[in-house]
């Protein structure tokens, strides 16, 4: 028999910011959406932040060179609950090492798992990178994109 009161296990978040600076907009927009998530269930939450970890892999071309942090930071994505991920808009799209990290992540490993899809941008003009860049991206790994993104502009983050 189940307990009706017990306590809902806490959700494996793993939070990606393809933010390249700190202070980054990108880092600050996937924090928020953290905290909002955090009041509403309990989350264990591992947040990867390219600008610390950029330097490490760019210039891997293979898994078994990339070193035992950022192989942790992958093995984290690939065993989430739901991914809450982020990227600045350059040139119409993601970041180039955000893709990177991707290009490592094990094809089926995201299968059926949930992610928000978020990103940031000077201007208005750039929100579609969510449905022309990043949705198709989580697509081919069969992950379930939530139906709607989040995109904020410098706008967004000034009092």
């Amino acid at each position: 028999m189940s307990n009706l009161n017990a306590k809902p296990k806490a959700l494996n978040i793993v939070a990606v910011s393809g933010g390249l600076n700190t202070p980054s907009k990108t880092e600050s927009l996937i924090q928020a959406i953290v905290d909002e998530l955090a009041q509403a269930t309990e989350i264990n939450l591992k947040f990867v932040k390219l600008s610390e970890i950029g330097a490490l892999f760019g210039g891997a071309i293979y898994r078994n060179q990339l070193p035992k942090q950022v192989q942790d930071d992958l093995a984290a994505i690939e065993a989430a609950d739901a991914l809450i991920v982020g990227t600045p808009v350059y040139r119409a799209s993601f970041t180039g090492l955000f893709k990177h990290l991707f290009d490592f992540v094990e094809q089926t490993a995201l299968v059926d798992v949930p992610v928000l899809l978020a990103a940031t941008g000077g201007s208005d003009r750039h929100a579609l990178v969510l449905e022309h860049q990043l949705r198709p991206l989580f697509s081919f790994f069969q992950a379930q994109t939530l139906p709607i993104g989040v995109y904020a502009t410098d706008l967004d983050f000034t009092p």
